[in-house]
């Protein structure tokens, strides 16, 4: 059931209206649809190479998918079979998996088919963009950044492009941060269960979630602690709730590994990757078990948990031994997560022809939320800080191992919020607040709206 309501508080919104308004949401979800698909149509051959026993279909998600096929469980990321491992969650490479027992393993038919459900994912996407703007900015605002994520660049080429989890749990995350807008006023326990156990779906898609998450629960409390409304009781349940979400999966890395492995066990790698003495691209060639044997055989040799051991007593030698240019390269990959500035080098640029264009999407929208922050802030810390949670919090464990450009996505939609707050502020003229008018159209109301890739880029592969 939909539930609407009038920009001004309390008013019934006309049923004509409120129409208009379900079917404006509608064709934002089958427009982006079809733009993605259309984009599958060209470029889904990428993955079907058979170079490196398929490695560009999937990656380590296809390999693992494969294993699971094969009756090997949830084992060998790599080359060959190399055992049981912990280096992603379970649920996007059991969802391949799903794919590769119904339309065979690396076929065309399961490309197709896991395109366009990564496509889907992101067309969904356009939902909760446009509850979180109406929340925070009202209809207008939420119109324009619901067909901005419609037509957004980045949205539709990692969707139709690449198989990963990138693309669900970019939905993942837009669907938690808003419910987590609607915690600070709900006194119903059972939403923040359902949030607590969302919050464990999304650490079982992509434990990135749980850099954000916490901290808006967090913010929620202290806001609900300031109204001298309960928060402690809400709070122990939703983690709790996370915490059962989790459990099966921590349960079985315990009684595989033989010892606590939370829901992955690749940071030693992914910290070696991007701090070993070459700094030409953000995450160089030749320190990664997929573009490696040297890599691949040491981890082969000793096994995955002592390799991501070795792996970070490497990293962390290596950051000890040289702490100025640790620093700047913290202070390079701050840049690149947020400008996707890394080189104008030549041997740079000839491994990442398009970054340059991407320099200047990347940053032009970095600037519109910015500034769509400030807005947010000028209406109220209530508005704004759960978007600077959001934005400065995300990307930190990136600035200590390494960035992608895929590494930014799943927090693209609050970037495109805020890019929609400052257009609208500006054609508005609303310098001061950044507030619309009440003449707005009336919108659906996020409190009461419910409904019941390509693999990691390696520098010369």
């Amino acid at each position: 059931m939909v539930s609407l309501k009038t920009v001004s508080e309390g008013d019934a919104i006309p049923a004509g209206v409120a129409t208009n308004l379900r079917r404006s949401l509608f064709w934002m979800v089958v427009v982006a649809l079809a733009l993605r698909l259309a984009v599958v149509a060209f470029l889904y051959p990428e993955r079907l190479s058979p170079d490196r026993d398929h490695w560009r279909f999937a990656g380590e998600t296809g390999r693992i998918a494969q294993s699971i096929v094969e009756s090997r469980g949830f084992s060998s990321p790599f080359r060959g079979s190399t055992g049981p491992t912990g280096i992603m969650p379970p649920i996007y490479p059991s969802l391949l998996a799903g794919v590769f027992r119904l339309f065979g393993i690396y076929t065309r038919a399961s490309a197709l088919v896991m395109l366009s459900l990564d496509s889907l994912f992101s067309a969904l996407t356009c939902i909760p963009v446009f509850l979180i703007a109406q929340r925070s900015f009202r209809g207008r605002t939420a119109v324009w950044a619901g067909w901005a994520w419609t037509f957004f660049p980045y949205a539709i080429y990692f969707s139709a492009d690449f198989i990963w989890v990138t693309t669900l749990a970019t939905l993942m995350l837009a669907l938690l941060f808003l419910a987590a807008l609607h915690l600070e006023d709900s006194t119903r326990v059972a939403l923040w269960i359902g949030c607590g156990v969302l919050t464990g779906i999304g650490g079982l898609m992509d434990p990135v979630v749980l850099s954000v998450m916490p901290l808006l629960v967090l913010w929620m409390c202290y806001r609900r602690l300031q109204k001298k409304q309960r928060w402690f009781v809400p709070a122990l349940a939703a983690a709790l709730a996370c915490g059962a979400t989790v459990a099966p999966w921590m349960i079985r890395n315990h009684r595989v590994f033989h010892t606590f492995v939370p829901l992955r066990d690749n940071f030693g790698l992914e910290l070696y990757v991007g701090n070993n003495g070459s700094t030409w691209h953000f995450a160089p060639a030749g320190f990664h078990p997929s573009s490696a044997d040297r890599e691949r055989n040491e981890y082969v040799q000793i096994g995955e948990l002592a390799y991501m051991r070795h792996k970070q007593a490497q990293a962390v030698a290596l950051i000890k031994a040289h702490p100025g240019d640790f620093a700047e390269l913290t202070l390079r990959r701050a840049l690149y997560m947020w400008t996707n500035f890394w080189s104008f080098s030549r041997r740079y640029l000839e491994a990442e022809p398009l970054d340059p264009p991407n320099i200047f999407l990347c940053t032009a929208l970095t600037v519109l939320a910015l500034e769509g922050l400030k807005r947010a802030f000028q209406r109220g810390a209530s508005i704004g800080m759960p978007y600077a949670i959001a934005l400065f919090f995300f990307p930190m464990v990136y600035y200590v191992t390494h960035p992608q450009d895929y590494y930014r996505r799943p927090i693209d939609p609050i970037f495109v919020v805020l890019a929609a707050c400052a257009v609208t502020s500006w054609m508005q003229g609303s310098r001061k607040t950044g507030a619309e008018p009440t003449s707005d159209p009336p919108v659906i109301s996020s409190a009461t709206y419910s409904t019941k890739s390509r693999p990691p880029a390696r520098p010369n592969e």
